[in-house]
């Protein structure tokens, strides 16, 4: 057995590894704009940001079957074709995924966004590198509930004989602390991303900064500055718009494949080992 407490990690994306933000709310406020919808504040469409968007277009506007298709094809089209890329990584989580990786733990994502977003944005950052498997929504978000995207990624993880015995999951919204302990993985929930403190009901620990986030992952602390404290300002961003040209294929296992984190990163990919449902 490791010594580390947790035989692999799964990670939130939206709100924990990145801020994206920017690019969602954007994109939200042109389909409403074009749906003839009242645009809420910048401040009112985070409340968007987490859940499966499905989920929110129902919640929000109470639409459902072909209306909520055609808001969802119209918010897809735009983000893919820049949205998903304005976003920030929030400081220290690269250095983060960068010393578990090395310390031998696997690594997951488990987030709610479409899985081809979120690879177009972990290759464009140049994270891929750190990750075992990229694990999302499926495209079409038949897969999106948050306990079924845990489910997913273990699945693959496993299928690489990953011992997922002892899981976490890192996130920063109730939907991960629910949907990780409906398949019994604690969450460790962190305090920078989109969350209110009531949503840190049901998790195991809460972390201002990715230093102390590293300590309860068994890492020593690295000391660097450039931990980050809840609520501050991002750094790293990255012009709107662009586009990698070699995004790892969709629930792609990733072997060791090292990326720059420019426009036109690749990564080397196997076929995925669990297909989306």
């Amino acid at each position: 057995m490791s010594d580390f407490p947790y035989s692999a990690v799964l990670f939130d994306l939206d709100g924990t590894i990145a801020d994206s933000a920017p690019g969602i709310t954007k994109t939200l406020a042109s389909t409403l704009a074009q749906l003839g919808e009242a645009v809420p504040t910048p401040a009112e469409l985070l409340e968007w940001v987490g859940p499966p968007l499905p989920e929110s277009f129902t919640r929000h506007l109470g639409i459902t079957g072909d209306e909520l298709d055609h808001a969802m094809a119209l918010y897809r089209g735009e983000y893919l074709a820049g949205g998903a890329l304005d976003s920030v990584i929030f400081a220290g989580m690269e250095d983060l995924l960068r010393r578990v990786h090395e310390a031998g733990i696997p690594i997951s994502t488990a987030t709610s966004k479409p899985e081809t977003p979120a690879t177009m944005m972990l290759n464009h950052f140049g994270l891929s590198r750190y990750l075992d498997v990229i694990t999302g929504a499926s495209d079409d978000e038949k897969r999106g509930a948050k306990a079924d995207v845990v489910e997913e990624a273990l699945a693959r993880l496993r299928a690489l004989g990953v011992d997922v015995s002892r899981p976490v999951l890192i996130g920063d919204r109730h939907h991960d602390v629910d949907g990780a302990a409906a398949h019994g993985v604690p969450t460790i929930f962190v305090t920078w991303g989109y969350g209110s403190p009531a949503e840190q009901v049901g998790a195991v620990a809460v972390v201002d900064t990715a230093d102390e986030l590293a300590e309860l992952l068994g890492l020593p602390a690295s000391g660097d500055a450039d931990a980050v404290p809840a609520g501050s300002v991002p750094t790293g961003s990255v012009p709107t718009g662009s586009v990698p040209t070699g995004s790892v294929p969709t629930g792609s296992v990733l072997t060791g494949s090292v990326l720059t984190g420019t426009d036109d990163t690749d990564a080397e990919g196997v076929a995925p080992t669990a297909n989306p449902a």
